[in-house]
């Protein structure tokens, strides 16, 4: 996927600010008189049409950062806005679709019911409830259990649940907290699809999530947070000469593995036919290979070892190896 830029300041002045988080701090304070610093110093601006992703550690300020967005929490310091506005009185006065990481509905309502409360809450006029109701719960597969206890829901079935209460409103703001917990892989993959779906020009989602792979595929940047510190700002898309700090490649050759060190002297020999190789861009890698294909090698397969923000996320966090 192509990535939005992460630091084109010509492409910020063109486009419609949504979400702006400036210099934003917040600290919690204990009965006994200790703070500690959850956020710090965080600045970071999200356009319309962006899927953003928010990784980081455990800890590492992404819950904070999302209740201050939603207008849960104020900062201590610093301000979040959207369109304009407080974070909270945008909240307020538009909506927001959330999905949180603990889903938490009453057990013993039925997952239709649910929806149905939800939607009111919500304010949907009571003409629409029955459609989007409907709508969603065609979206996410519940049919088959709209008259089923939330009680007895499997934790796909609720993570499902708590998915389309999200988008029962047509909201131009989507937070989802770890939107795949619990997903097998068929819904992991489904989840995708609607996500893509979910795309549009005046449309912004952002998507915290642990699974860096998930994140790769669907978000156009993500924002590495440590320590409730922005690292660093990642475009998930690869650009032809940008530098990889050696990242490393399998190789998979159906003939000709006798030529694979006259292109790549390092490649280690993984077995079957397998060599990882290490690289400084993407146009190295493509120069080399187009090398190695004009000696007369049967490329079958190439794989980075880690994806670009895998990568990234280790730099940041300190866990490159």
């Amino acid at each position: 996927m192509a990535g939005l830029p992460a630091t084109d300041d010509a492409y910020y002045r063109t486009a419609a600010l949504v979400i702006e988080f400036r210099n934003v701090g917040k600290i919690y304070k204990s009965l006994l008189g200790n703070s500690v610093k959850a956020v710090e110093e965080f600045s970071l601006t999200v356009v319309d049409g962006e899927i953003l992703g928010i990784a980081g550690p455990n800890g590492a300020g992404k819950t904070t950062l999302i209740a201050m967005m939603l207008g849960y929490l104020r900062p201590t310091a610093g301000a979040v806005e959207i369109n304009g506005l407080p974070a909270r009185q945008y909240v307020e006065r538009n909506g927001i679709g959330y999905l949180s990481e603990l889903i938490a509905i009453n057990p013993k309502w039925r997952a239709e019911t649910a929806l149905v409360r939800f939607a009111t809450l919500a304010g949907i006029s009571r003409s629409e409830i029955r459609q989007r109701v409907g709508y969603v719960i065609d979206l996410l597969g519940l049919d088959e259990h709209r008259d089923k206890k939330v009680k007895a829901l499997s934790k796909g079935n609720l993570q499902r649940l708590g998915l389309a209460q999200a988008l029962l409103r047509d909201e131009q703001i989507l937070v989802l907290d770890e939107p795949t917990h619990g997903l097998d892989p068929v819904w992991t993959q489904r989840f995708r699809d609607i996500v893509e779906e979910l795309r549009r020009p005046d449309r912004t989602i952002l998507i915290a999530s642990h699974n860096l792979d998930e994140l790769q595929r669907l978000a156009d940047r993500v924002a590495i947070i440590d320590r409730g510190r922005l690292q660093r700002v990642v475009s998930t898309g690869y650009e032809n000469t940008a530098p990889l700090a050696g990242a490393r490649f399998r190789v998979t050759l159906a003939s000709g593995h006798e030529l694979i060190r006259a292109v790549f002297p390092q490649a280690e020999d993984a077995g079957r036919g397998e060599y990882d190789v290490t690289v400084r861009s993407i146009k190295d890698l493509n120069t080399a290979l187009a090398d190695l294909i004009g000696r007369g090698a049967l490329v079958a397969s190439v794989v980075p070892e880690r994806s670009v923000l895998e990568q990234q996320f280790r730099e940041a966090v300190g866990e490159s190896q």
